[in-house]
């Protein structure tokens, strides 16, 4: 018996009725042999972490455009944090926490540079519209690469965890496993809080700004909320699974209601506040500037986004260049192309160059 074949079993012996099971994946698009120690999220976790758009994620703006300091978190740092929670609470609720990390680890992989102004940006300039959460889809099924072929190939668990991870209303689809639901609250959780935190820290807020009735219910510090959040999305879940059976994880009414009510006030505060929208006024021209100049240059991009282009149209292949850029890459990119520099060793250079045929003739 392989390895993998224990854990599997081990799964089916100790896991909740209500979680996914690994020996019960859907699968992948491309089928392939079983790993003989790891099940198939185990893997699908690896090949993301070793992904080269998870590493970029360090160098990705979470809110605030290159802050000053080492404290302010990162896409990465977020993504971390997302993890953390959703394991947590998955425990509680005795999930497949391989299924959760994956999800979790994959779910911003296709987050622009500059955050959401990224977003926003591309959705004007790319035809057909551009959003983050179907971006990470297309990272990890046709940008990333894995054995000379287009994608990571990850199980259809993984990639719908990640597709409906974003967006918070009743009405948006949720994913199909308790796993990809848990991420999908852990994501809010974790960012309204942090964002709070980080905000306070630049000191766009103080704790007094926020709306008392919301820190009554969730409490008065950063780690207080969390706890509060995560335990009662345990105890509520397990409610709602022992006395109506039914496939949710949520949090009890009235600790949603003040988790959206925060949400809703960083929106209004923050996300669309002066600060960050003189931030993205910046970023618009430079995603605007970079997209026109690859438009007109792709042999510019490299052969993988060329070939896109080729296969999949200009702008196409263009917004996944971009996107994939980190915010130090973008701006980088930017100076070089727009910025003025002394030519001077340059053309010094050639000066000496055409001296030299000259003497030579």
């Amino acid at each position: 018996m392989h390895i993998r074949e224990e854990l599997e079993a081990r799964e089916q012996k100790m896991l909740s009725s209500f979680a996914t099971l690994s020996i019960n994946s859907r699968g992948r698009k491309e089928k392939e042999a079983p790993d003989p120690i790891r099940t198939c999220f185990m893997v699908d976790r690896d090949r993301v972490i070793h992904s080269k758009s998870f590493r970029r994620l360090k160098h990705k703006t979470q809110v605030f455009i290159a802050p000053p300091g080492d404290h302010y978190r990162s896409r990465l740092t977020h993504t971390l944090e997302v993890s953390q929670i959703a394991r947590t609470i998955g425990a509680g609720l005795n999930l497949n926490l391989d299924l959760i990390e994956a999800i979790a680890l994959a779910h911003d992989v296709g987050h622009t540079p500059f955050a959401h102004a990224g977003e926003q940006i591309l959705d004007e300039l790319l035809p057909g519209g551009f959003k983050h959460n179907e971006n990470s889809i297309r990272v990890l099924t046709r940008v990333e690469q894995h054995k000379g072929k287009n994608g990571l190939n990850l199980t259809e668990e993984v990639l719908d965890g990640v597709l409906y991870h974003s967006g918070y209303e009743s009405s948006d689809k949720k994913p199909f496993t308790p796993e990809g639901q848990v991420v999908r609250l852990s994501d809010k959780i974790a960012y309204v809080q942090h964002d709070i935190d980080d905000s306070i820290r630049a000191g766009l807020l103080t704790l007094e700004d926020i709306p008392k009735e919301y820190l009554e219910v969730l409490g008065y510090t950063h780690s207080q909320r969390i706890a509060t959040l995560v335990t009662d999305t345990i105890y509520n879940t397990r409610r709602i699974w022992e006395e109506m059976g039914e496939l949710k994880v949520e949090p009890s009414p009235e600790i949603e209601k003040a988790l959206k009510g925060l949400r809703k006030f960083m929106f209004e505060n923050i996300y669309t506040g002066p600060v960050c929208q003189a931030e993205r006024s910046r970023a618009y021209f430079i995603i605007e500037h970079l997209f026109a100049y690859y438009r007109q240059n792709p042999s510019k991009m490299s052969p993988l986004y060329r070939q896109i282009a080729d296969e999949e149209g200009l702008e196409r292949a263009v917004a996944d260049y971009i996107s994939g850029m980190s915010d130090e890459y973008c701006i980088s990119v930017f100076k070089d192309l727009y910025i003025p520099q002394s030519l001077v060793p340059e053309a010094f250079r050639i000066y000496e160059e055409k001296k030299g045929e000259i003497i030579k003739n």
